[in-house]
This record gives C-alpha cells, structure tokens and sequence, in this order.
C-alpha cells in the first residue's frame, strides 16, 4: 500500500489549509453560538473553486476523486472549523454522486454546474423518524400522477434543508415487499422552495452553525423528468453513495482530532503547575501521545478506503473500518484535550469543548459505530447476521 500523496494532493492540502486560516476558532465559535450558517466561509470556498472539486469537468468541476475531496475536508476540519464548516461543503461531494451516476443527461446539465459554482445548495434527505438506519423501513410515498408523481412523507435530521433549494429525496414508489425489502424505491430531485414542504430546525447539542431539520412534505408535485434514474431501484443507486460518504466524513473526524490534540498539546507546554509544564508529567503526555497514535493508524486506513473507491475497488469493508476507527480516534483526541484542560477545557474560551460535540456525533452518524461492527461480522467475518 502507497499512503504517500502526490505533488497535487499536497498541494491542494496547502491551499485548502490557507483558505481555511482565514477563519479562526473565534469565528467558529460564534457561528456556532449564533446558530448561524456560515455564509463568508462558504462564499470563500465557492469563489477559491473548491465546491466541485468532485464533479466531472464537463459540468465545471474539477473531476478529482474522494482521496481529493477527503483531503479538502480534513484539512478545514482541523482548521479549527471541525464539523460546521464541512457540513456546508460535503453534502455537494457525496450528496450529488448518485446524480453523476444515474441522473439523466438534462440533470446533471441543470444541477452540476451549479452546484459547482456555489450557486445552489442541495440537501440530501433520506433519513425518517421510524427509519433511520434501515432504510426499507422508509414511508415516504411517491404516487404517479400522469406525467407527475406526488409526494407525501417525513424526513428527520436533513443537514442545510433550509439553505438548500433542491433535495435528493428517496421515497417508496411500490409497496414494500417481504422478501425483497430493498425493491420499490425511487430517487427525485426535488424543490424545497413549496408550499408542499415544511422546516423545523431540530434543537442540538453541536454543530449549531449548520442546522439540522425536520421536513414535513404534503402533496409535493414532482415531474418524472426530476426522478434520478429507474423507478425502484433508488436504494441500489444510494449504496452508491455510501462508501464515499463514510470515508469523508472519517477523515473529517481525523481533522477534528487534529485540532483538538493541537490545542491540548499548546496548553500542556504553556500551563505551569507545581513548577512544571503539566505536559512534563506522563499522566498528561502519555495520553496524549496515545491519541496522536491512534489517530495516525486510523488515517492510514482512510487513505487506503479513498483509493480503492477511485480506483474502481471493493472498498465496503474498508470504508466501514476507516469510518470506525476515525471516529473513535478523533473523539479519543477530544476527549483527551478536554482532560488535559481541566476546568478550561469546559469553558468555551479554548474551544476543544467544542470539538468534543462535534466529535461525539461522528460516532453516531451517518452511521453508527455499532452499525459499523454489524457490517464488519457479518461481511467480513461471515457471521450470522443480528438483523
């Protein structure tokens, strides 16, 4: 395995970490306690070209691949801007894949470029109150209409649904079968601007500058053109969306642990107790030191997820291990600067209280670490599966 980066990819690391400079904890940490979606980073991004970095050149991206993408991501993660500032940029990697894959050529020429440019938010809405990890479990309906479908459901915890104007929004078009769970879903693109569709931001514990909502959707009226390749075979072009979303998100996890063992590790050189730095005692430095470790392990196996994708390869088993381990090393970092701050490290003044919420979610979503370990024993290890 060859973890070293091109000449390119360092450069983009380079640039990427420069851009995000320019907005320091400071305005993070009012973003985040104003709850307000952080327009000027967003706006820097889309002006600097990155928006679509991932999106085939032909529709103005820059046709690099998720080794690229992830980069771009960890590194604004460990800028300090940790999950609020990569929400706003991601859901326009991943979100828009199964669109690239499978949406018709009159799509993608409406919504890529676009999307490229910054110009349009787009939001992915998959998740339901009585469906969250298993997705044939879904009872949002799409009912053909003549020329139409019309769509009637609910969707929970849908990242930046009221920045966006469009959705990729998956919705039962056949009744659910016993045998075959997974047949009888569709894919749309749907407009959020609708009196057919309703917002209400979910109250959170982090992340606050990016909200989260619930979406309320009664008799929306969809154009077949809108619908994103066959009818039925929506979770299928989902799956495809999956594996590159595990792997940015762990590496946004990574950044988040960058920036809080950063922090800690300042603190424990300048802070003096008893005569001595407390990073000269082993109980402060040791777990530091453990932290750096671990979160160097788990990169390695999120750089070899992102290249087996952009190379065309199996990479479940990869993607779902790389996103295990990275949440669980970016958490462990967090957590550890938390202690090493002590009282300060739950002020807010220091910011890694902050990078301990963020890094709490990454354990929870998009997938749970557990949901991880199911995937690992029954796909990998070939044990009887528990659901």
């Amino acid at each position: 395995m060859d973890f070293a980066l091109s000449d390119e990819q360092e450069d983009i690391r380079r640039a990427v970490a420069a851009l995000a400079a320019r907005f320091p904890d400071s305005y993070w940490a009012d973003q985040d306690e104003r709850a307000a979606f952080p327009q000027e980073f967003y706006d820097a991004f889309a002006d600097a070209g990155w928006l679509g970095m991932a999106i085939p050149e032909e529709y103005g991206g820059g046709g690099l691949g998720i080794l690229e993408a992830s980069l771009l991501l960890q590194e604004i993660a460990a800028s300090g801007a940790g999950m609020n500032g990569c929400s706003t940029l991601h859901l326009t990697i991943f979100g828009l894949n199964t669109l690239v894959k499978h949406g018709s050529p009159e799509l993608r020429r409406e919504i890529l470029p676009r999307a490229a440019d910054g110009s349009l938010h787009v939001c992915f809405g998959v998740t339901e109150p009585d469906a969250g990890t298993d997705t044939t479990r879904i009872s949002t309906v799409a009912r053909r209409d003549g020329d139409d479908y019309v769509i009637e459901g609910r969707k929970v915890w849908i990242t930046k649904a009221g920045e966006s104007q469009k959705m990729v929004l998956i919705a039962r078009t056949a009744p659910r079968h016993a045998e075959r769970p997974t047949d009888g879903m569709s894919l749309f693109l749907v407009d959020i601007a609708s009196d057919a569709v309703r917002l209400r931001a979910i109250p959170k514990m982090g992340r606050n500058a990016v909200a989260s909502y619930e979406v309320l959707i009664d008799g929306l009226r969809v154009p077949a053109s809108c619908r994103v390749g066959e009818e039925g075979q929506g979770f299928r072009y989902l799956l495809d969306g999956l594996n590159p979303e595990r792997i940015l998100l762990a590496h946004e996890a990574l950044g988040i642990g960058r920036a809080a063992l950063h922090g800690a590790v300042d603190y424990a050189r300048a802070r003096v107790v008893f005569d001595r730095p407390i990073g000269q005692n082993q109980g402060i430095a040791f777990p530091l030191a453990e932290a750096a470790t671990r979160l160097d392990a788990a990169e390695l196996m999120a750089r070899h997820a992102a290249r087996r994708y952009d190379q065309g390869l199996p990479c479940g088993k990869e993607a779902n291990m790389a996103k295990w381990l990275c949440a669980d090393a970016g958490f462990q970092a967090a957590d550890r600067a938390v202690q090493t701050l002590g009282g300060m490290g739950y002020a807010k003044e220091f910011h890694v209280e902050r990078y301990f919420r963020e890094a709490r979610l990454l354990r929870l979503a998009p997938i749970s670490q557990e949901m991880v370990l199911n995937y690992v024993s029954s796909h990998v290890l070939g044990l009887p599966k528990s659901y």
